[in-house]
């Protein structure tokens, strides 16, 4: 949700980020999603928006998630990782992140604990 996604993406410097949007009263969420809601054809057309941009192919891509509407993106990367994920996704992706946070992507990357900035 881009509530979450924009918070992720400020912190850690990302360029863009997608997701569906919560909507809220004004003080608090209420667990209504705005229209349209991107759906698993989106999530893969947005990853091959981004692969085009940048002039990437799918195989260079690590595509992340946790629900069946993100299978077609984590199928169709290089790396699909499921991330605290239903089985299904667990099964039907490349590897699973199950017991820690994201940090565990970066590794997945190849990054060593020295390359990575540890932030409290």
């Amino acid at each position: 949700f881009t509530y979450f996604t924009s918070r992720v993406a400020d912190t850690a410097g990302f360029h863009d980020h997608q997701g569906n949007t919560l909507l809220d009263d004004g003080q608090v969420l209420t667990g209504t999603v705005a229209m349209p809601i991107l759906g698993r054809e989106a999530k893969l057309e947005a990853l091959d928006r981004a692969l085009g941009t940048h002039g990437l192919a799918r195989e260079q891509a690590i595509a992340m998630g946790d629900g069946a509407n993100d299978l077609a993106m984590i199928q169709a990367a290089g790396l699909g990782l499921a991330v605290h994920a239903k089985p299904v996704v667990a099964t039907a992706s490349d590897a699973a992140i199950n017991l820690t946070d994201l940090t565990s992507a970066l590794y997945f990357q190849g990054y060593s604990d020295s390359q990575i900035i540890w932030r409290e």
